[in-house]
């Protein structure tokens, strides 16, 4: 480990195939790096908590194999440990938890309280930052259940929202199965799949069994969320319902992951990919795609970036940005290279190259 992370610094939480890395500067040009963490093991999914800038939470496989998946939580800069409990289904429900792919924090107002999505689907909560767990039973063994399907990674729970106005209102994705929202605090769920496609089905508009690949909050901050699906790019406005479809202007309809702007509405950050089995940047250039009109349009981004002949990918988790302006932008990608812009996304400065391959980017900033 190397470097003291300021106060005031941006953070950026970098979770690869062996450990997790933080990557922090004052002023965005120049870079340190602490770690790694959990040396040698997955790190699916890292995150400095913004609700204090200061606690590092970590999902990975325990040190002690046979105990299965575990979070880890600590200091900024300081060592990982696995919370007190991990999350785990009931006695007698038939399954066992085999990843956990996704921390989320909980609303501004509770400092103690996380989420986590895991394979096979399911949403847990901890109201004591991890140390102990809620099995959310109306979603986890919803009546669907025993129809449900993996997408290509896994049946996962991968993606959770929590409203920042209403901390009741929670969104979540699960690949293959679609959006589901509950807006009483997870005591009721509806599917929220209307509009969206999915190609590979006999039904291409079912009520689920969508592939959705990330959700993001429009800035907008009256409920309206971008969608990356497997099938199309798409956008749902504040009173829910349909979602829109807004592909048009992209190179692609596949690709990962989703990056909203946090203050601009209608603003948002994509990396498509060729879909299929190849799932690599179109003509072997590397971009970004930026919409600041819900998708309405499209810009592509390259200046700084790698290709032609770049033939790496982007996974679900490899896109953030930071709450700083002009706004920083982050990138990694599945050969271990983490791209940085401090100008919006107009161009990119790689920050880190021989990584292993990253699993997931999340920027912040310490307190």
């Amino acid at each position: 480990m190397a470097g003291t992370i300021k106060k005031g610094s941006v953070v950026v939480a970098v979770g690869t195939k062996k450990g997790g890395f933080l990557f922090h500067s004052a002023d965005r040009r120049h870079w340190s790096v602490a770690g790694p963490f959990l040396a040698g093991s997955t790190v699916y999914h890292m995150i400095l908590d913004p609700r204090d800038g200061r606690t590092v939470y970590s999902a990975a496989p325990h040190a002690a194999e046979p105990w299965g998946p575990a979070v880890y939580r600590g200091r900024a800069g300081g060592e990982l440990t696995p919370t007190e409990s991990a999350p785990k289904f009931k006695d007698g429900s038939g399954l066992a938890v085999t990843r956990v792919w996704n921390i989320e924090p909980g609303s501004a107002d509770d400092g103690h309280m996380i989420y986590a999505g895991v394979e096979p689907a399911a949403l847990f909560r901890s109201p004591d930052q991890g140390d102990t767990w809620e099995d959310i039973a109306s979603l986890n063994y919803d009546p669907t259940r025993k129809d449900w399907q993996p997408g290509g990674g896994g049946l996962c729970l991968h993606t959770t929202l929590v409203d920042p106005r209403k901390p009741q209102h929670l969104v979540v994705a699960i690949s293959a199965v679609g959006t589901f929202e509950s807006k009483d605090g997870g005591r009721t769920w509806t599917t929220e799949n209307r509009g969206v496609r999915a190609d590979f089905l006999p039904n291409r508009y079912p009520e689920w069994g969508q592939c959705v690949h990330k959700l993001a909050w429009d800035a907008s901050r009256d409920g309206s969320i971008f969608q990356q699906n497997h099938c199309g790019m798409y956008h749902r406005g504040p009173e829910g319902g349909t979602w829109t479809e807004v592909t048009k202007g992209l190179p692609s309809d596949f690709g990962f992951p989703i990056a909203a702007h946090p203050h601009e509405k209608g603003t948002a950050y994509v990396v498509p990919l060729i879909g299929g089995g190849n799932r690599a940047f179109p003509k072997g250039q590397m971009a970004v795609w930026q919409t600041t009109n819900r998708g309405k349009t499209w810009r592509r981004s390259t200046k700084g970036l790698p290709g032609p002949n770049a033939y790496m990918g982007v996974l679900r988790e490899g896109l953030s940005v930071d709450a700083e302006d002009p706004l920083g932008v982050y990138v990694g990608t599945n050969t271990g290279q983490l791209f940085a812009s401090r100008d919006e996304g107009n161009s990119w400065k790689m920050i880190a190259d021989f990584l292993p391959p990253i699993l997931s980017v999340s920027a912040g900033a310490a307190r």
